[in-house]
């Protein structure tokens, strides 16, 4: 997509604080960081949301899930971390590249909002 910013930090076209990346799959830091850890994973793939996913997406999504994991390992957050989407404006959408939030480092409340 000509305007998603995430597709542009993907293509390398905006600058990032890339912690991991693969074939699938682009981690890195959040610029407005809700926690000490606040890591973005995205599909190298412009896909909108979660709501768009189709079971051809299976693979990017486990793929997503195990970087998570393995980046809350390699960030010692062995204590507990969150990982979630927004779907839409009223949950906080607010780039239309689906991505998932790895927040941990401080203890988490609940409700989240």
């Amino acid at each position: 997509m000509d305007n998603c910013l995430f597709c542009k930090i993907v293509a390398g076209e905006i600058p990032a604080d890339i912690v991991y990346q693969d074939h699938d799959v682009l981690a890195f830091r959040d610029i407005h960081p809700q926690a000490p850890q606040h890591i973005l994973i995205v599909p190298r793939r412009h896909i909108p949301s979660m709501a768009d996913l189709t079971l051809e997406d299976s693979s990017v999504l486990a793929r997503i899930f195990m970087t998570g994991a393995r980046l809350a390992r390699d960030l010692g957050l062995e204590n507990g971390y969150r990982f979630v989407t927004n779907v839409g404006p009223d949950a906080g959408q607010s780039v239309l590249h689906l991505h998932f939030h790895l927040l941990g480092g401080r203890r988490l409340g609940w409700p989240p909002g």
